[in-house]
């Protein structure tokens, strides 16, 4: 059975997992860890994807997403093949680091956000990596110490990058003394941390910017309460619930089968009419995998269909452009063919979807040099007197 499509869109929240080929390790040790942290913060950020939650285990990863303008699929292909080729270097190695593609499910928010929270958090201690809650709560490579505030949260404190203006240092309006994030909420202490956020703000001293990985921590960290040393403890509990529940098949299977906590007895001998609406793809109630199928279905046919053969849009941007579609594809460094190249690129896999393996094939070029060609095509393209 061939593999279905993807399912993506704004703002809607997925967990996302990868695990090594063969199930061999991906985290060697403490320096990959925090090779993949630094990389994953740097593409957060930039591109203002949200995280929830996340587990590194040795041979795999659990990643709880709302994506933002970007797609997830690109957010992955970032992240997994810049991580790949600097553990390659590193351990000598050559070939693929992950088996096949990463593994993506949409889920209903209401009723599945805290709980993958939760367990996507326990994953360490299913996997006997940390003996009890007490380890966990200060185990570094899960998001659960950084909402709890026993560390310093690697989604904020890995990010380098100075394009983002990134704080290496924190500021009074930013965390606290606990290494947590301050909320600007409540009575007591954190209005008093509010009158001093206040009194900083001013041309003098201007507010320092808050960074979405702050935010999806205090996101989290109010649903269970407006304090924060309240909503910790609270949210604290709610994962120690959660160490006897296992590994939850209500949260693995599809449609029905999820309501049903993972069991299909209790289905057996119901019309097909009176089922629920499921895929594998999707974690939710009837109702909201019918709603993602048809937006998806939707979006697939805006964007994909119908899709202009490559030869063609070569043509059509060789024309434009008085040059000849040989000369496009020469592999010519000269500005103008370059420029028709990268234009060439951005039409065939950012407009019409084409892979950019074929599109490198035709063109002439790395499938790596498609990606960095379609962003220069963008501009190429604003710049033109006139559309194509």
């Amino acid at each position: 059975m061939p593999r279905q499509p993807r399912l993506d869109a704004p703002g809607l929240l997925q967990h996302v997992m990868a695990r090594g080929i063969e199930r061999r390790k991906i985290f060697c040790d403490d320096k990959d860890r925090n090779s993949f942290l630094e990389r994953f913060a740097i593409i957060l950020e930039e591109t203002q994807t949200q995280c929830y939650a996340w587990a590194l285990i040795p041979n795999h990863f659990h990643i709880l997403l709302r994506t933002g303008p970007t797609p997830l699929s690109k957010i992955m292909r970032r992240l997994m093949t810049g991580y790949a080729v600097t553990f390659n270097k590193r351990h000598k190695r050559s070939g693929y680091l992950f088996q096949n593609r990463y593994k993506s499910i949409v889920c209903e928010e209401d009723p599945y956000l805290l709980e993958l929270i939760r367990y996507i958090h326990l994953n360490p201690l299913r996997a006997k990596l940390v003996q009890d809650l007490k380890e966990l709560d200060k185990y570094p490579w899960a998001g659960h110490s950084a909402i709890l505030g026993r560390r310093k949260n690697s989604l904020l404190s890995a990010i380098k990058d100075p394009k983002l203006e990134v704080r290496n240092q924190k500021s009074p309006s930013s965390s606290s003394a606990e290494g947590g994030l301050s909320f600007s909420l409540s009575s007591g202490k954190g209005k008093k941390q509010q009158r001093n956020t206040q009194n900083q703000c001013n041309p003098r001293n201007p507010c320092k910017k808050k960074f979405l990985a702050e935010k999806t921590i205090e996101d989290v960290l109010l649903h269970f309460g407006e304090t924060k040393k309240v909503a910790r403890r609270r949210y604290r509990q709610f994962v120690k619930n959660g160490i006897d529940q296992g590994k939850r098949p209500e949260l693995q299977g599809g449609g029905l089968v999820r309501s049903a906590g993972g069991n299909k007895s209790g289905l057996l001998g119901r019309k097909r009419d009176e089922r629920e609406k499921g895929d594998a793809r999707i974690l939710g109630s009837g109702d909201f995998v019918n709603e993602i199928l048809i937006q998806s279905e939707t979006s697939f046919e805006e964007k994909y269909l119908p899709k202009r053969p490559i030869e063609e849009l070569i043509e059509v941007v060789g024309g434009r452009l008085g040059l000849e579609p040989e000369l496009i594809c020469s592999g010519s460094r000269q500005k103008k063919i370059a420029e028709a190249r990268a234009l060439v690129a951005y039409l065939t896999v950012e407009e019409t979807g084409h892979k950019a393996t074929d599109v490198a094939r035709i063109l002439g070029i790395k499938r790596v040099s498609v990606h960095h060609a379609a962003k220069k095509g963008k501009k190429v393209l604003e710049n033109l007197p006139s559309p194509l």
